[in-house]
């Protein structure tokens, strides 16, 4: 049945060829001098890009005359009917559709072009065309008149062969969505698969070892001046450096302030007593009523008048009491006091005051303005910030010359602080920038660590013990003494762990892809080796890694204090 449906294939006059949606035309015309058949069906998709141009429809017809070759645009797309007739090109809505030479689009109605169309029956389908073509046989593409079958098969239910199955077009768009998506699971795949068994797989192994605790108590003196270490007199080079931190902190003004106008009157100042027989009032001076100041806009000079040992003054009005002029000591309308108040003189009990009519002209305008509490806010934020800021940028300085910060040795000078408005300005917040200078002293650690495993080998079996942790990581600083030229005294408190000798870097090179149980019995034997535990993760990880750098050796005493943890 397979050698049938081969020579039914090979003895079709006809060849249906796909355009695909990304087709230039060479490729189409390509794709039709290429075809052995003199009928040739172009399956066009949705959308083809390259016949919107009557050009490229042209090219195709001419191709095709010169090939001796009759060509049907297989489509149903409209837009493409007006120039296919336009240059007598002949088209099918599917193959089973007969082809026809659709209207120009001057003339809907027009016949086509005798020269055109010639050679073709336009009334045909388009299996039917190639009985047209050559003296062959002519064979279905899906037509909807079917082709008896063979003699002695069954045709099938629909009259076109066993199964009666239509020929199917594929969808490329689909098919490359479903590529992409295969390549991108695939590169996924790959990279949970590095992910999972290269980079996260990491082991730990704890070797709890016979160990001893050794406190080591120093006093080093850091001086900036030497040139190298002495460990007789424990003097050790030392740098000093130093950082400036400049920070800036806008806080929101809080002061309020009335820039209305000042509210002004008359107040008549009067002397009650003859304890003095003349009193003098500056300019200037403040009378209050409800806690409300005026300033006197000129001087008084108020007269007592005693006659017979009484005194008088409220006979003699003109010579002891006076009219003077005041304004509001501050803006707001709250100053326009009605009449008939009474006012106080600062700093003369004798003197009182009345005024006769209302202040007037007070009006308020309030605004924010910066006050010294804003500014200190804003300080106290930066100085908190900066204190841990600065010290951290500062170590790392030292550090990065190879060097150990000493943070007990740092130093901070009082900040200068300014800002911007200036206090009593308007404004709705206030910019405070501060710079502080830190300073620090850094030794080597070298220096400190041979200080350090000196001392404690004095008091170790050096044949059957080394210096497993020297206590530098953990160990306490503190400042004795500050002498000239930044010399500082220092006592240093730490605690040295001695164990056997055991190589890290050769346990983890020994170690590599192996599994627990292989480990434990590598390792239990050893002299000094009490215990050993294996911790792989994540939980997946059933071997140790074979990349030494994803192995932790952790050692412990035999009660189980951590000693050090080397990676």
């Amino acid at each position: 049945m397979a050698e049938d449906r081969m020579t039914d294939r090979m003895s079709d006059p006809k060849d249906i060829v796909y355009v695909d949606v990304d087709d230039e035309i060479t490729a189409v015309i390509d794709k039709l001098q290429t075809s052995p058949k003199k009928i040739v069906a172009l399956v066009l998709p949705k959308r083809a890009a390259v016949f919107q141009s009557v050009v490229n429809m042209k090219l195709l017809k001419r191709v095709a005359e010169e090939s001796k070759k009759h060509v049907v645009l297989v489509t149903s797309e409209s837009a493409l009917m007006p120039l296919a007739g336009a240059v007598g090109l002949h088209v099918a809505k599917t193959p089973q559709s007969k082809p026809e030479i659709p209207p120009t689009p001057s003339a809907a109605t027009a016949e086509p072009d005798p020269e055109e169309a010639a050679g073709l029956d336009t009334a045909a389908s388009v299996g039917a065309l190639a009985t047209q073509a050559e003296e062959e046989t002519p064979i279905q593409v899906d037509n909807s008149e079917a082709t008896p079958p063979p003699a002695g098969k069954k045709p099938g239910k629909d009259g076109k062969g066993k199964g009666g199955k239509k020929l199917k077009i594929p969808n490329f768009e689909k098919f490359r969505v479903k590529l992409f998506l295969g390549i991108a699971a695939f590169v996924v795949l790959i990279l949970g698969y590095v992910m999972a068994f290269v980079v996260l797989p990491k082991a730990t192994i704890t070797l709890r070892t016979d160990t001893s605790n050794l406190d080591t108590n120093l006093t080093i003196i850091a001086d900036p001046a030497a040139k190298s270490l002495d460990p007789e007199t424990g003097v050790v080079p030392a740098l000093s450096k130093e950082f400036r931190k400049t920070d800036t902190e806008k806080v929101a003004a809080t002061g309020e302030k009335d820039k209305g106008t000042k509210a002004t009157g008359n107040v008549t100042l009067k002397l009650t007593n003859c304890s003095s027989q003349q009193v003098d009032v500056p300019a200037g001076t403040l009378v209050t009523t409800d806690n409300m100041a005026f300033v006197l806009q000129d001087d008084v000079t108020l007269q007592s008048i005693e006659i017979g040992g009484t005194c008088r003054n409220d006979d003699f009005p003109n010579i002891s009491s006076k009219s003077v002029d005041v304004t509001a000591q501050n803006a707001g309308d709250k100053y326009n006091v009605s009449s008939g108040k009474s006012f106080t003189t600062a700093g003369f009990s004798a003197v009182t005051g009345s005024n006769g009519a209302a202040m007037t002209g007070g009006t308020s305008k309030i605004v924010k303005i910066i006050t010294q509490a804003d500014v200190d806010k804003a300080k106290d934020a930066i100085t908190k910030r900066t204190g841990t800021e600065g010290a951290d940028e500062l170590k790392e300085d030292i550090k990065k010359e190879g060097s150990y910060p000493i943070a007990e040795t740092l130093n901070a000078n009082t900040p200068v602080v300014t800002s911007e408005p200036d206090v009593g300005d308007e404004a709705s917040e206030v910019t405070v920038t501060s710079t502080t200078t830190f300073t620090m002293l850094g030794v080597k650690e070298d220096d400190l660590k041979k200080l350090i495993e000196e001392d404690a080998k004095k008091r170790i079996d050096t044949s059957k013990q080394v210096i497993r942790d020297n206590g530098l990581a953990g160990a306490n600083i503190q400042v004795d003494k500050k002498g000239a030229g930044g010399q500082m005294t220092l006592s240093l408190q730490a605690t040295v762990v001695a164990g056997p000798d055991l190589n890290e870097e050769a346990i983890k090179n020994e170690v590599v892809g192996k599994k627990r149980g292989d480990i434990q019995n590598l390792l239990k034997g050893r002299p000094g080796i009490n215990e050993v535990e294996v911790a792989y993760s994540p939980f997946w990880v059933q071997s140790t890694p074979k990349s030494t750098s994803k192995i932790t050796i952790i050692f412990e005493n035999k009660d189980g204090d951590n000693t050090n943890k080397n990676p």
